[in-house]
């Protein structure tokens, strides 16, 4: 089964991490650690550069990340104590990107954190499989938020964004 978040033919964009951004991770993290790659025998790990699962046997690193930061950073804002780290999944080598259309990592709860162009947190909410489009759909109705994040909740690890573009307007994609 193919899952997106679609409100009336329109699909929220899930936003991987930069290439950007993956390529300095690959040298030292956002905890100023070097980064090593390894072999992933077993595969299954969530790569947040494609936003996929990995395969056995790709290159991958765990690298910690600060989206918030690095968000806040190209928009001028402060998020204070709301600037988290945490690790993420990466390839260990150049990626090709996402592969488009669905939404990532589905069939499991997720929470989605609702933040304001200042980069503080608005809100959070804890979304059931196949509920995640409506939890978009609130968010974004709330005209002060700027940017959701989508956290699993098992680790609470962050997952992908979904952003409103500079005109104030989710991004989103059509559906067929």
């Amino acid at each position: 089964m193919t899952e997106t978040a679609s409100t009336t033919g329109r699909t929220h964009l899930p936003r991987p991490i930069p290439p950007d951004v993956v390529a300095v991770l690959r040298t030292r993290d956002d905890a100023g650690r070097r980064t090593v790659a390894f072999v992933d025998r077993e595969g299954g790990a969530p790569l947040r550069c494609c936003l996929r699962r990995s395969e056995p046997g790709e290159t991958i690193a765990l690298v910690s990340y600060a989206p918030l930061r690095r968000w806040a950073a190209l928009h001028g804002a402060e998020p204070g104590a709301y600037d988290e780290q945490g690790p993420v999944f990466v390839h260990g080598r150049d990626c090709p990107g996402p592969a488009g259309g669905e939404l990532p990592f589905t069939g499991a709860h997720r929470t989605v954190r609702r933040y304001s162009a200042a980069g503080h947190i608005l809100g959070g909410e804890l979304v059931a499989d196949g509920d995640i489009g409506r939890a978009f759909r609130d968010a974004f109705d709330d005209p002060d938020v700027a940017l959701v994040h989508v956290r699993a909740v098992e680790y609470g690890c962050f997952l992908y964004e979904v952003r409103r573009d500079s005109a104030g307007t989710p991004q989103c994609f059509d559906t067929p």
